[in-house]
């Protein structure tokens, strides 16, 4: 195994199977290909996980090629402890999003699956790359194929302005980015070759006044995925004017939070640690406002969005504590991410598919046809509020626990944002799915198809799984983030 280039054939196979989609004589061979292409995929994710030695705090599987040799850049992929899980639940994710287009994607079907397959690739590649560069040439490709995919494919009438929307916000976002990815390169240089590897830029300490620079500018761009309010204003549009199956990317997928943890705050060690109050704030504002925003909701969808805003505020919070477990906790809820909100942002996209909507006023006593939909959409609901026994919990009570050791105070703004969670998913949980049937459209829904229902199911396990035996995970990346929370070496100061 040492010498297949697992993390490659990883990135390599999506866009093959892209290629065979437009070989192809039938339009409708796209989703199968797309499909097969995906399991290939996850099988590839489960073997770099069966390999990938739990013990070693390094980077593993890594590869180094030449890519642009005048300015000391690499095509440099590897995963740690902290990378490693997110692998397999991003494509566990796709083949979601793959079977939930299966029935409602008609117009230009090879299009949207090929833009699919690209998706899944940078968004692997984020996961993968330790090149500066690298990461961010796979954090700009997300932007193609989410531009095309909301603006072809939405189900709103402002989906293009939305497109739109999202493109330029992240574009700009990427700016401050780029700018800490140079500033990174020629601080590190010492007059000498630039770095761009993140091994070396780890191993090299920057003066105090760059790290605050190198920190917030990270922290911005980031911070627009992430998203951090009030950087926030693309998500809920993207929520209800993009296809629901492409939403569950975004709010399953917090690829700024995994930046922040990967590059923003080990590269500026010292500078993150004295602007703890910062992404203790950032958090808590975060936390409040989502919560209180989806109280407000009456929609299913733009509900979910401002929950995910919400939860994705007590990461940062769990960043902020800048302990282990506040860490694992922080890890942990993004992987709970995938798991609950895509699983709800998928079991959403079913519903619309079948009703045509995801108004409350619409829904009413979906319970009585769609029995398993509705059963699913419980329990990836309460994990994401939190419940024991699910993957949200251990999470959760991670996050809380290292919170109140260093800001108590936020602490407490977390569970209240918490009490806020059950608040609104409980009630607006009630008004969708019980009641009087009263909407000929819910009348005649049918309920999971078998493919939709055993990929729930699956969800379902992993959720269950990994809230009774969170074990397996936390000693999984311990080694990864006790080096991540190492004291920062020497610092130069200006």
């Amino acid at each position: 195994m040492d010498n297949i280039p697992l993390l490659s054939l990883l990135l390599l196979v999506l866009p093959v199977g892209a290629v065979f989609i437009w070989l192809l004589p039938r339009p409708e061979s796209a989703r199968v290909i797309a499909l097969v292409s995906a399991l290939i995929d996850l099988i590839i994710a489960l073997v770099a996980l069966f390999v990938f030695d739990p013990k070693n705090h390094g980077f593993q599987l890594l590869e180094k090629y030449d890519w642009i040799p005048s300015l000391n850049i690499h095509y440099m992929v590897g995963v740690d402890g902290i990378s490693i899980l997110f692998l397999p639940a991003a494509v566990l994710l796709f083949i979601g999003v793959i079977l939930a287009s299966w029935n409602s994607v008609h117009t230009l079907p090879r299009l949207y699956y090929s833009l699919l397959m690209l998706l899944g690739t940078a968004t692997l590649g984020v996961f993968c790359a330790l090149d500066s560069v690298l990461f961010f040439l796979f954090w700009e490709l997300t932007l193609i194929p989410l531009y095309f995919l909301v603006s072809l494919w939405g189900i709103g009438p402002n989906r293009r302005h939305a497109a739109m929307k999202y493109t330029l916000v992240m574009l700009a976002g990427g700016v401050p980015l780029l700018f800490g990815i140079l500033i990174l390169a020629f601080g590190a240089s010492s007059g000498g070759p630039l770095v761009f590897d993140l091994p070396t830029l780890l191993k090299t300490p920057l003066p105090i006044g760059t790290q605050y620079v190198v920190f917030l500018l990270l922290l911005i761009g980031f911070g627009v995925k992430i998203p951090l309010f009030p950087l926030h204003t693309w998500l809920p549009l993207i929520a209800m004017e993009g296809p629901a199956s492409v939403a569950a990317l975004l709010t399953g997928m917090k690829l700024g939070a995994y930046g922040l943890i990967r590059f923003a705050v080990p590269l500026a060690p010292t500078a993150a640690r004295e602007l703890h109050w910062l992404l203790a704030l950032l958090g808590v504002v975060t936390i409040l406002y989502g919560a209180a925003a989806a109280l407000a909701q009456t929609n299913l969808r733009r509900m979910l969005a401002y929950a995910s805003l919400s939860h994705v505020g007590l990461v940062v919070l769990g960043i902020a504590s800048f302990n282990l477990q506040g860490m694992q906790g922080a890890v942990l809820q993004l992987l709970n991410f995938t798991l609950a909100a895509g699983g709800l942002f998928l079991l959403t996209a079913h519903l619309h598919h079948r009703i045509g909507s995801t108004d409350i006023a619409n829904l009413g006593g979906a319970a009585r046809t769609m029995p398993w939909l509705a059963s699913f959409f419980l329990l990836y609901g309460l994990a994401g509020m939190g419940l024991p026994g699910t993957s949200g919990f251990p999470a959760e009570l991670l996050i809380l626990m290292s919170t109140f050791e260093r800001h108590a105070g936020a602490g407490l703004a977390a569970l209240v944002g918490m009490v806020l969670g059950a608040a609104y998913f409980l009630g607006i949980y009630r008004r969708a799915f019980f009641g009087p049937s009263t909407q000929p459209a819910v009348l005649a829904a049918e309920d999971l198809r078998p493919r939709e229902f055993w990929l729930a199911l699956a969800f379902a396990l992993l959720i269950i799984l990994f809230g009774l035996w969170p074990g397996m995970l936390l000693d999984l990346m311990r080694p990864a983030l006790e080096t991540w929370l190492a004291p920062p070496t020497t610092i130069i100061t200006n």
